[in-house]
């Protein structure tokens, strides 16, 4: 059974993911791979995989990919957050943690959790 991993980041926080998943493409790519349009289009472009984006995270992605929780489509997330920065879409951002934690999705929120989610296939 494929898994479905969500990459997501911050801005300030997007070299972070990269970083990291450059580290980690080889067990990356054996996955489907959805992100924020943002973080999906430099994965995809800096590191030659398919990541599939599916909206910009301020507007409205990060409550398109907490539905996709709760549709059963997401296996994974790892989502390297700001956690220093205030965001306009804050409520957005605790509704996906929430829903991930709810409904028992491994959920990443920086690179040590982020390996340990990777490794654990």
């Amino acid at each position: 059974m494929e898994t479905t991993i969500a990459l997501i980041a911050h801005n300030s926080r997007k070299t972070d993911l990269l970083n990291w998943a450059k580290n980690h493409r080889n067990k990356l790519k054996d996955h489907r791979l959805v992100g924020t349009t943002n973080t999906a289009k430099l994965l995809s472009e800096m590191l030659d995989i398919k990541v599939d984006g599916f909206g910009h995270g301020p507007s409205g992605g990060d409550i398109l990919l907490a539905a996709k929780i709760l549709q059963g489509e997401i296996d994974k997330v790892i989502f390297f957050i700001d956690a220093e920065t205030p965001h306009g879409h804050e409520h957005d951002i605790q509704t996906l943690i929430r829903t991930a934690v709810i409904n028992n999705i491994p959920i990443a929120l920086n690179r040590a959790s982020a390996d340990l989610v990777i490794l654990e296939d």
